[in-house]
């Protein structure tokens, strides 16, 4: 039996950190997370990528031998508390669960199962990540969960829950440890080996997402797919660097506040270099955006 504090759903049944769950037959299936807090950000240096292409002025050029790629949106690095208790989907959220906000009329937008690859349009699976799906489209799916249980828990992750939960309590460049194979997660293989200046036999270019059960993808929490496959929105606004804010309830309430703004994205795809599947990179989006290279997965706020 998991330890730590107990949590009661909707329907009565009480679970505890990383019990799994579903609120509904057509709610994701969920992690419940342990509390605690963490290290957000990057450790200076962490950047493997050997090109110069953030800051104010990137030259996209290869940066001197020796020379740390210091990524201002990934610090400063500080420790944040996780002070609300939430589940995290286990998985992102597929095309079939998906559509089936669409069929109960929840989900006004239907995207189409196409991802454009170097040989055209491939259709995906139903297991497949939903994606070319905005922000403002989550919002109706996240509704749609709300309103099957009966309260307002689910949401997008803040950029501090999406990277604690990716990083399940290491500090290391990637939750599997300093390296990362395309065994354990789907990402652009050519792009890493000149990202890095690296060729290895496992650096494959899929370019498509996988059904989210495929690759060894779990982290030590049992979160899939949390690098690569597709990148995913958080409900925080994106920055040059941190906030430094001390508390996850401290970056819920300050995207709260934020009317609109651009999205911070994260996670990597399966058109990044390995680079960008670190837990601290951070990426961004306007909210109506669709592209077929990013998806979501939902948090479930939790109670006692």
């Amino acid at each position: 039996m998991a330890e730590g504090p107990t949590y009661t759903l909707t329907d009565g049944q009480t679970v505890r950190p990383l019990d799994t769950f579903r609120d509904c037959a057509d709610c994701p299936e969920m992690i419940v997370l342990p509390t605690g807090s963490f290290m957000f950000g990057a450790i200076p240096g962490e950047s493997r990528n050997r090109f110069d292409m953030f800051g104010p002025n990137p030259t996209f050029r290869l940066l001197p031998p020796g020379t740390p790629n210091i990524i201002a949106q990934e610090g400063p690095r500080h420790r944040v508390e996780m002070d609300i208790p939430i589940a995290m989907g286990r998985n992102e959220v597929t095309f079939a669960e998906w559509r089936a906000c669409v069929d109960a009329g929840a989900c006004a937008h239907n995207p189409e199962r196409l991802v454009r690859t170097p040989d055209g349009l491939v259709s995906v699976g139903a297991d497949t990540p939903v994606v070319n799906v905005s922000f403002l489209d989550i919002q109706d799916f996240v509704g749609w969960l709300n309103t099957l249980v009966g309260a307002p828990v689910y949401r997008l992750p803040t950029e501090a829950e999406w990277e604690y939960a990716a990083r399940a309590g290491t500090e290391t460049r990637y939750a599997q440890g300093d390296d990362l194979t395309g065994e354990q997660a789907n990402f652009f293989g050519t792009g890493t080996k000149q990202q890095l200046g690296v060729d290895r036999p496992d650096l494959v270019d899929r370019y498509l997402p996988v059904p989210v059960g495929e690759l060894d993808a779990a982290n030590g929490w049992g979160l899939r797919h949390m690098a690569g496959n597709v990148s995913e929105y958080t409900f925080s606004c994106w920055a040059h660097e941190h906030l430094g804010l001390a508390t996850d309830s401290a970056y819920l309430s300050h995207a709260r506040q934020q009317e609109s703004c651009i999205r911070v994205t994260k996670g990597g795809s399966f058109g990044s270099a390995v680079d960008g599947l670190r837990p601290a990179f951070v990426g961004n989006t306007d909210e109506d955006t669709k592209i077929d290279a990013r998806g979501f997965r939902v948090v479930r706020e939790m109670s006692r």
